[in-house]
């Protein structure tokens, strides 16, 4: 195939894992309509946090084994469009000849596609966590059409400041960090969310909707701090990557251009969070807000700094 043609099969590769998404996020809309409704239990919310009424699922019926089977059908769905979104970067690198991750476009697909990723192996790992599909898809459809709206750039050779191979270490960790910590963030939401139903329930409000068929606020809150773990060294590395790439092009390591400067504050956000989750008095709901906060400012990073803000960074733009 021809440069031309890759570049448009990867093109129609990303409106089919947006479709495929599309179809998974309503299968896991089924899923949680016709699982199981919980009832009565107990558990900690968080680390640390105190015991209060969570649900406890019911015996097995024919409603749960249909939401069972939306489930298996939600995840199969978004591991095909996980595989017709890596082809869409695939393709694009073949089109272009280079890595696929050197402008706004091609960075952004990557990192939804690393979340989407990091989502399906705890999936895989843990069923229960199959129940948060659609409030992951949810954005990562919505990123999807924004990219494709918004940031897509025709398949082309890089600028010439991308041409080093630091475009493979610098770039690729802070696309593999910055998906994993969308994937932190979502569950710390999950969990705000989740711990303030399980206080209505504690105070005798009765559990129902979506939220009763989430998993437990403690099993979120480990997902959320076990994928931080897993993102901060990686994220760590980016920086210092980063300013090693930066000396090499700039002859300085650090110069706070607006791009490192909120890496920078990416960084300390993280392991505050990192430090809060094991802290007594900031474990639970105060850490989760942290985490949060880190999840704005990465998406703060990679929008406005990235679109609006002028510094050395200002080649890697939407072109």
């Amino acid at each position: 195939m021809t440069a031309d043609q890759l570049a448009s099969l990867s093109d129609t590769l990303f409106s089919i894992s947006i479709a495929l998404y599309s179809v998974a996020m309503v299968a896991f809309c089924a899923q949680l309509a016709f699982g199981r409704r919980t009832t009565r239990a107990r558990e900690l919310v968080g680390a640390g946090g105190p015991a209060l009424p969570a649900p406890e699922p019911t015996p097995a019926s024919a409603e749960d084994t249909r939401g069972r089977r939306w489930g298996a059908i939600a995840l199969g769905l978004t591991a095909l469009g996980a595989v017709a979104h890596g082809a869409v970067l695939v393709t694009r690198g073949l089109a272009t000849d280079r890595l696929p991750w050197g402008n706004m476009y091609e960075f952004s697909t990557a990192t939804v596609f690393v979340a989407v990723v990091a989502y399906l192996v705890f999936a895989v790992r843990t069923p229960g966590l199959r129940h948060i599909g659609l409030f992951v898809l949810a954005p990562v459809v919505l990123a999807m059409v924004l990219i494709g709206l918004f940031l897509y750039a025709e398949a082309g050779p890089l600028v010439a400041a991308l041409r080093s191979y630091w475009l493979a270490i610098h770039v690729s960790t802070a696309i593999i960090g910055f998906g994993i910590f969308f994937v932190s963030g979502i569950a710390s939401i999950l969990y705000l969310v989740k711990t303030r139903s399980d206080e209505r329930v504690a105070a005798g409000e009765e559990a129902g909707g979506l939220l009763a068929r989430l998993p437990g606020a403690a099993a979120l809150d480990r997902v959320a701090h076990r994928t931080a773990v897993f993102g901060f060294p990686i994220w760590t590395f980016t920086v210092i990557a980063g300013a090693i790439w930066a000396e090499a092009a700039w002859g300085r390591f650090w110069g706070w251009d607006p791009k490192e400067t909120w890496a920078f504050i990416a960084w300390v956000v993280y392991a505050a969070y990192l430090h809060a989750r094991t802290t007594a008095g900031w474990r639970g709901k105060p850490a989760a807000w942290v985490n949060v906060v880190g999840l704005v400012v990465m998406i703060f990073n990679l929008t406005f700094v990235n679109m609006v803000s002028t510094g050395l960074h200002s080649y890697a733009g939407v072109s």
